[in-house]
Parts: C-alpha cells; structure tokens; sequence
C-alpha cells in the first residue's frame, strides 16, 4: 500500500495562534474554577437521605467524559482489530481523547474520599444477609485496589497505541502497524474486562442490592454513542475552521453516521432486554431498581424521555442517507446525542440520592462542566504536537480515497 501522502500542513496541524491555541489554558481555567465553585459553594447543598448532592453530581460529570474517553479507546482499538482503513483520518482524534484517561485517575481521588456519601450502604452492611454476602469483592481495599488496575490499564493502552502512532509519523516503519493490529484483540479483552467491572463498582453498586450482568455492555454502548457524537461536532468544528478540510469528506461522515446510529440501535437493544429480562422474572431483588426509576414522582417522566429520546427520536432521523450525508442534520442529530447520554447517566446515578422525586441542581451543571472543561484541555493540549491526522498510516491513502457504500 501507499505510505506517504502528501496533505495540505495547514489542514493537519493546529495553527500557533487563535482559538485552538489557546482552549487548552481557557478551558483548563474554566474547569478549575467550576470545580473549585462546586466544591466549595456546594457542598451543603441539597441533603437528601443524609447524603449531600455534591458527591453524585460529580460522580455523574465524572462517569460521562471517562466513558466518552473509553469509548474513544474502543474506537482505536477495534480500528486496528478490524484493519479499518475509512477511519485512519479521524483515528488520531481518538488517540488523543483517550490519552486523558490518566487526567480521570486524579479525578477519580474526590470519589474515593466520598466514598461513604456514595457507596454507604455496602461500606456500613450492618446485619443485610446480601450485602455480607457481596463483602468479600464490594469493600473499601476492593474498590481501591480495582480502581487502580482499571487506570493502570486503561492508562497502558492509551499510552502504547498512541506513541506507535506518532512514532509511525516520523520512521512510517509499517511493522508499527502490524504490531498494533497484533496486539489490540488482547487490549480489547483487556478493556473489555475492566469497563465492565469499573460500571459495577462506581454505579450498579450505588443500589448494592441490585445486580444486571448486562449493565457493564449497556454502559459500554452509551459509551460508544457518546464518542462517534464527539468524533461528528469535533471534525465539523475543525473543518469549519480551515483544518481537515480536505482529509475529512462526506463519505467519512456517513460511515460516522452510520456508526453513531448503529450504536444507538444496540444501545436500546441492551437496554430493553435488560429490563425486559428483569420485568419477566420479577426478582425483587433485581426489579427494584427499576421500579425506583418508573415509579418515583417525576422519575417516570425520565424513563419515559430517555426511552423516546435517545432511541426513537435519533432512530428515526438518522436512519436515511441524506441525514448522514447533510452536515447540519448530523451535526444536529450528533449534538443530541452528547446531550441524551448525560441524561442516560443521571438517570443512571441520581435516584439511589433522590428516591422520592426527580431533582436538578445547579451542582449538576457546573460538576459536568467542570470535568468536561478539564477533559477538552487535556485534549487539546495533545492535539497541538502531532499532526492531527496519522500521516504514514500505510492505509492513509485508502482512508483519503475512502467511498462509503
């Protein structure tokens, strides 16, 4: 195959100067401050059930950018299992979103020290027959310590396969390729493993009675629509700024599409057999969960809403072509998206503090930014060294030439 292309440097390369020069210091600010303002204002705010609406807030800002992350680190990963050649143009930008995986293991230190507002009820057992049961892996040292394998992983992975590639821009040795495509079936079991037990351990153990071994996939679906959401604004963001402009075409956007509604599908997929397999069998122990989330005052009204609007509603206007095809219409249909998975966590998160009714904070707000403005100044800053695009990718030149059927 063709190793080396010529592309325009101007469209590769983030300039020294304007806006993306500058994000990485905006945003980082930005981040510090709301967190600083959540932390400090906000945490008296909201005691329900004894515990303090700070600590799920954050829990829920957390959970979303890392699963963004780790479905960026899905992305590059299966790219080089499935020896994709459409995708080298946007792989980078992957690379770099899961290259902030070690930022989440600092910001994993607040939820560690909040550990009896989030996870009390398996921290303090007592005499619950279950939860004693469930000590021998649901107890403070088992929860750190498999925290810390998750980010040694997490964190090995993002490094290895993001400098091959970066080393591959300067010697374009192909054995780089080969190496990462050799490698990347046992990272994905890897990753695969640890998602899963990391959805068990920060959020099917907020409610420790209930147990689904579909939640760990259900998780790893919204994570996979959050990142190909991403991947769509991101590339129309940089191409309405003169960058990728001749890298990143229509056709590359309709196989983003067709990702992104591909993974919407089995998002719901998952998430209707679980509570189809559930409702069945009429456990209570497993029902319990959900009848928290369809019985609560206004709790129902959000089951109803995420059913409807993360499924239906991009189902059916992402399904055709010209959705894919037409920018503002993906570009639309991506943002939604981005929005629809921060409600999927909440959903997720919120109800074991706010059992009775639904309830929003302003806390809500400035712990997602907060993250998410430290996630994007991390990124960006990684942005700035590398070409934006794999430049001696030897599969490059197919990816350029690249027709979505």
């Amino acid at each position: 195959m063709e190793r080396d292309v010529t592309l325009p440097p101007e469209e590769i390369s983030l300039p020294d100067s304007g806006t993306w020069s500058r994000l990485p210091m905006i945003a980082g600010i930005a981040g510090v401050v709301l967190l600083a303002i959540s932390f400090v204002v906000g945490k008296d705010v909201g005691a329900d059930h004894g515990h303090h609406q700070l600590p799920f807030s954050y829990l829920v800002g957390f959970f979303y950018w890392l699963t963004l992350a780790l479905g960026a680190m899905f992305f590059v990963l299966v790219h080089h299992i499935a020896r994709s050649g459409w995708s080298v143009v946007v792989r980078r930008l992957a690379e770099h979103a899961m290259a902030t995986v070690p930022l989440f293991a600092v910001l994993f230190v607040p939820i560690w020290f909040w550990r009896h507002d989030l996870y009390h009820h398996w921290l303090e057992p007592g005499d619950d027959p279950i939860l004693q049961h469930k000590s021998p892996y649901l107890n403070e040292g088992g929860f750190l310590f498999r925290a810390i394998i998750f980010f040694v992983i997490w964190s090995a992975i993002a490094y290895f396969f993001r400098s091959w590639s970066q080393q591959q821009d300067r010697d374009g040795d192909p054995a780089l390729s080969r190496r990462m495509m050799k490698l990347s079936p046992i990272a994905a079991i890897l990753f695969a493993i640890s998602l899963n037990f990391a959805s068990y351990d920060w959020v099917m153990s907020l409610e420790p009675h209930w147990f689904s071994t579909m939640f760990g996939p259900y998780v790893f679906a919204g994570s996979a629509v959050a990142l190909y959401a991403f991947l769509i604004l991101l590339t129309q963001r940089m191409r309405s700024d003169g960058l990728l402009e001749s890298v990143v075409t229509e056709e590359h956007y309709h196989d983003l599409g067709k990702m992104l509604f591909g993974f919407v599908v089995f998002w719901a997929y998952l998430g209707f057999s679980q509570f189809m397999l559930i409702w069945y069998a009429n456990i209570p122990e497993e029902t319990q969960w959900f009848e928290l989330r369809w019985q609560s005052q206004g709790w129902q009204y959000t089951s109803i809403f995420l059913a409807a609007a993360h499924f239906f509603v991009p189902f059916f206007w992402l399904i055709t072509q010209p959705a894919k095809r037409t920018p503002w219409r993906l570009g639309a249909g991506a943002a939604w998206m981005m929005f629809m998975h921060f409600v999927d966590v909440y959903w997720m998160v919120m109800p074991t503090l706010h059992r009775d009714a639904f309830h929003f904070t302003w806390l809500d707000v400035t712990c997602w930014l907060g993250v998410g403005c430290l996630f994007l100044a991390l990124f960006t800053y990684l942005m700035k060294k590398p070409a934006l695009v794999p430049v001696r990718d030897p599969r490059l030149a197919e990816s350029l030439a690249f027709e979505s059927v």
